[in-house]
């Protein structure tokens, strides 16, 4: 039920991102973005955060640097390193997904009801609390 209900979640996120005018990316694009600070994070940790490797985050980030969205550069304390940054174009991308994201969620609440859709951020907070993959490695 979990998967279903973040299938459809992610699908009207990309519809509205399409109706907006990006509608280049799709949703593993966005296990990039969502994973990537906006001061840039090296590849290696992206794939960690999305629990993918390091090749197949490549190939997205590779994607991703055709879409615009995203830019390798050389990492300042680390010459052999490559840090992955949002470009200009790829921040005004990320302004639109959060708004995209606001709408959905705006759905979501209208269809459920305030009270249920309270009850379900409170307990899909409180089950992933434990685990956050933009922490430290658990």
């Amino acid at each position: 039920m979990l998967n279903n209900a973040v299938r459809r979640f992610e699908s009207r996120v990309l519809e509205l991102m399409a109706a907006s005018g990006h509608g280049e990316t799709r949703i593993a694009h966005v296990s990039l973005t969502r994973n990537l600070d906006v001061e840039g994070t090296r590849l290696t940790e992206l794939a960690r955060r999305a629990s993918v490797s390091k090749q197949a985050m490549g190939e997205l980030v590779d994607q991703c640097v055709e879409l615009g969205l995203v830019a390798r550069e050389a990492d300042p304390r680390d010459g052999r390193a490559r840090i992955v940054r949002f470009t200009p174009a790829g921040l005004q991308w990320l302004e639109a997904f959060g708004d995209a994201v606001d709408m959905a969620e705006a759905e979501m609440r209208k269809e459920l009801g305030k009270a249920a859709m309270d009850v379900v951020l409170q307990a899909l907070s409180a089950y992933g609390a434990r685990f956050d993959t933009l922490g430290d490695e658990i």
